[in-house]
């Protein structure tokens, strides 16, 4: 299973790192990982993933250049650094994840994908003065 952390409430401009810490999943294999965001009232969006063992990435472009995703590779755990954060980052933080073969390209498609095996719970990020 899958356990998020390190949210919290903070002022725009400011920064937050979120982690996801993956638990009984075989380290025999690779996985891509992804943080969704849900604001209230709307959908989940995928904002990024990595493939936690070679460390490729994608991001969605609402996050690009702001957020930084990156992977301990000797345990499934993956932090998101988020920072230059607006209002619009508000929103529950969802990590999901999926065993991913190494040659499977990753590509947008994935923040798209909303059928991951596995699902964490959700961290609350709030945005405010």
């Amino acid at each position: 299973h899958l356990v998020e952390s390190g949210g919290g409430l903070v002022q725009p401009g400011g920064s937050l790192k979120l982690s996801c810490a993956g638990y009984e999943f075989p380290l025999d294999r690779n996985y891509v990982v992804c943080w969704f965001r849900q604001a209230p009232g709307e959908k989940r969006n995928g904002i990024v993933c990595i493939s936690h063992y070679d460390g490729r990435t994608v991001y969605a472009d609402s996050v690009k250049g702001r957020f930084t995703i990156s992977a301990d590779k000797t345990s499934v755990t993956v932090h998101l650094r988020m920072e230059s954060l607006k209002p619009e980052d508000t929103g529950r933080y969802y990590c999901a994840a999926d065993p991913m073969n190494l040659l499977t390209p990753l590509t947008e498609a994935h923040l798209k994908y909303s059928t991951y095996t596995y699902w964490g719970q959700g961290t609350q990020v709030t945005v405010s003065p």
